[in-house]
């Protein structure tokens, strides 16, 4: 049994057939609470809490599946071949909304943090709450914050986007697909992309571009924010 644990297989084993089942009892019963990403992150974390396999030992094969993170997003061009003309037209307030949306993120958490006196250091570890987990934690480093909480924070918060994400924006009344998908590129990146694909093209297109956008307007501006605030 040992041998199999410490086997990368292992991890690539748990997680897919994790996901699968959850995936299955999403479509059986189409319940927010049973998202997938989030009934399988919750899943595993008790699964290995409850066997006594540390994550290290579990992450040897979940890097194998990180691997394919990056072809993944890069695939993602040929839907924005696709889709090409129709973001050229609406580039504009395209990039106004993903702007927008990521200068009042860092902006809004800033001001939260602060009128609850939370430590500073604390406040420059969650300001790139909203950006991919790489760029969150180098930006991090950058402005002095702990990346252990930025990783952990920019997880849950992609899993809460992707969970919860389109149906809050239905709620208000948001039926673009090409809204909903900025919105959730920016507000929950990667995670909330693969939600954003399951809509169809057009919002996992403008969703990947929202990620990428906000990325680099969260490095650019974050330390500036932190240190004039």
């Amino acid at each position: 049994m040992e041998n199999i644990v410490q086997s990368p297989v292992f991890g690539v084993f748990l997680t897919v057939a994790t996901y699968f089942l959850a995936g299955e009892l999403y479509k059986r019963y189409r319940y927010i609470f049973l998202n997938p990403v989030l009934i399988s992150t919750v899943f595993i974390i008790f699964f290995l809490s409850i066997t006594d396999i540390d994550f290290e030992t579990y992450n040897q094969g979940g890097s194998l599946l990180s691997f394919f993170l990056g072809p993944s997003i890069v695939a993602l061009g040929v839907f924005l071949y696709e889709k090409f003309e129709e973001i050229k037209k609406n580039v504009i307030p395209f990039l106004f909304a993903v702007a927008a949306g990521g200068l009042m993120s860092m902006l809004s958490m800033i001001f939260i943090l602060m009128l609850f006196n939370v430590p500073g250091l604390v406040v420059r570890s969650l300001v790139s709450k909203s950006v991919t987990a790489p760029i969150a934690v180098e930006i991090t480093r950058i402005i002095g914050g702990y990346p252990e909480i930025t990783a952990g924070i920019v997880i849950a918060v992609g899993i809460f986007g992707n969970a919860f994400g389109p149906a809050l924006l239905k709620f208000m009344g948001i039926k673009s697909k090409a809204a909903l998908g900025a919105a959730l590129g920016t507000a929950s990146h990667g995670i909330g992309t693969a939600r954003a694909l399951e809509e169809g093209k057009s919002p996992g297109v403008y969703s990947g571009l929202a990620m990428c956008i906000n990325g680099i307007i969260t490095a650019v501006s974050a330390p500036y924010l932190i240190e004039l605030l």
